[in-house]
């Protein structure tokens, strides 16, 4: 990273036919082995409906991450796929994720993005940020990484977040004239895609992830998550932190165009507004212990308020256009399938596989934990829904752990955090989803970061993990 700085210059999508053919090759062979899974016979304990969800994941993940057809055609083809492969009994199975609250949920924290990006929030604070770096892109991505954990606190839900500084994010690359495809846009929105979400699982209101995870281990109140996950998760978000910046280091060499000069001015009304809308949400997700309600609720009710006359500051017609309406598809599709997964055995059966390998290693805690962890990256893959893939390995790993003497919590958050700190495509996470609809990243190029960040789970797990467990109380080996 030395050398001259140099303003930026545009840097092309690596678009040839080249990867376009491997593409088309990819999801070629994908629909081979889709359709050679629904003719043959089913392996033994794996129901022939679990047989037939299988062979649809194969086809629509593979789509997903090689992008041949558009994300949202994708989702129709799970809806289609599932009911003509017989992989469900109908219709009404198919599209049991368009009318689960998470989809909901989406949709209302992508309209609070867009309420802070349409009411001029979004200029104020880019330009904010701007003027702080001084020209420095260096200065630029360590603000954002350094602003995960406090706007935790403030905004628990990684996909809020996300869905508001993609706004924020996204004006200073513009006010900075950086190009969409330069090496310091696509380090920025790799770390609003994959790092961000990480600060969330810091504390136990912090999404979807720990509060299914503690569920499922039980007896862990909010204290004692944040005992035990805050140093292997701040390790995460370092090395993560650390691999985006090497993959992306050409630019931080740029100088960034200066914003510009403008009169100091108060919050207008439709600021004012809006701050108001997304601070009473945010206060709703802090208070679930009291109130219950549940996280698609505050969501809801900020998203009709924003849309609301004379209160809101956004137009249906606005929220038409430019809500981003494959977000709702793609993640609806998801957990139609990981519904689909779980329903028909499918993930039991993969789960049991992986039951069945690790007994024999009881002498051996680490080796186990390992095993547990590696044989957690192809249910991951195949279960596109972080709750799915929560629900099918936590209570097999604890199951295994109780079995083999290691301690069933450590196995538990062994395999949640091989799960919850990689993404191998957009449809996974909400957050991701949020960001990938911008263009400024490939699904391959999320697919490669979500193998670094395997490696970078397996080793934070062994490493840091299992050592600072054993020293504040929940040792590898069983009492």
């Amino acid at each position: 990273m030395s050398g001259t700085p140099t303003t930026a210059a545009p840097v092309p999508a690596p678009t040839g036919a080249r990867a376009s053919t491997r593409s088309v090759a990819i999801a070629a062979i994908a629909a081979v082995v889709s359709l050679v899974l629904v003719l043959a016979p089913a392996p033994e304990g794996l129901p022939e409906a679990g047989k037939r969800v299988i062979a649809v994941a194969v086809l629509v993940i593979a789509l997903w991450c090689t992008e041949v057809i558009p994300a949202a055609l994708t989702s129709l083809v799970v809806v289609v796929a599932l009911v003509l492969a017989g992989a469900v009994p109908g219709f009404p199975q198919a599209l049991a994720g368009f009318a689960d609250p998470v989809a909901y949920f989406l949709v209302g924290v992508l309209t609070i993005g867009l309420a802070v990006s349409h009411s001029g929030l979004a200029d104020r604070v880019a330009r904010f940020f701007l003027r702080r770096s001084r020209g420095s892109a260096r200065s630029l991505f360590i603000q954002l990484l350094l602003g995960f954990p406090l706007m935790t606190l403030l905004l628990p839900s990684a996909t809020t977040r996300t869905s508001i500084l993609v706004h924020v994010y996204e004006e200073a690359l513009l006010l900075g004239q950086v190009p969409k495809r330069h090496p310091l846009s696509r380090s920025i929105m790799m770390a609003l895609n994959s790092i961000n979400r990480l600060a969330s699982t810091i504390i136990l209101t912090g999404g979807i992830s720990p509060i299914v995870a503690a569920a499922l281990i039980g007896g862990i109140d909010w204290s004692r998550w944040l005992l035990l996950m805050s140093v292997p998760y701040l390790a995460l978000l370092s090395i993560g932190s650390l691999l985006i910046w090497l993959q992306y280091r050409k630019g931080f060499d740029i100088v960034l165009e200066p914003a510009p000069p403008s009169t100091p001015r108060p919050l207008s009304g439709a600021e004012r507004r809006t701050v108001a809308i997304t601070a009473g949400a945010s206060l709703l997700w802090l208070t679930d212990s009291l109130h219950h309600l549940h996280p698609v609720a505050p969501a809801m009710i900020a998203w009709i308020l924003l849309l609301s006359p004379r209160i809101g500051v956004i137009t249906w017609g606005d929220f038409e256009r430019r809500i981003g309406w494959s977000n709702f598809f793609v993640i609806a599709s998801s957990l139609s399938l990981a519904r689909a997964l779980i329903d028909s055995g499918a993930s039991g059966w993969i789960a049991g596989l992986i039951a069945g390998a690790v007994p024999q290693f009881a002498s051996q805690p680490v080796l186990v934990i390992m095993i547990l962890m590696a044989a957690s990256v192809p249910v991951r893959i195949l279960i596109p829904n972080i709750t799915g893939f929560l629900a099918t390995t936590i209570p097999i790993a604890m199951s295994i752990g109780i079995a083999t003497g290691v301690n069933p919590l450590v196995c538990g958050l062994a395999v949640m955090i091989a799960g919850d700190a990689v993404l191998y495509y957009p449809a996974q996470s909400a957050s991701s989803l949020a960001v990938y609809e911008r263009g400024y990243l490939t699904a391959g190029e999320i697919f490669r970061f979500g193998v670094y960040m395997t490696l970078v789970a397996f080793v934070v797990v062994v490493l840091v993990a299992l050592p600072y467990w054993a020293a504040v109380g929940e040792p590898l080996r069983m009492p």
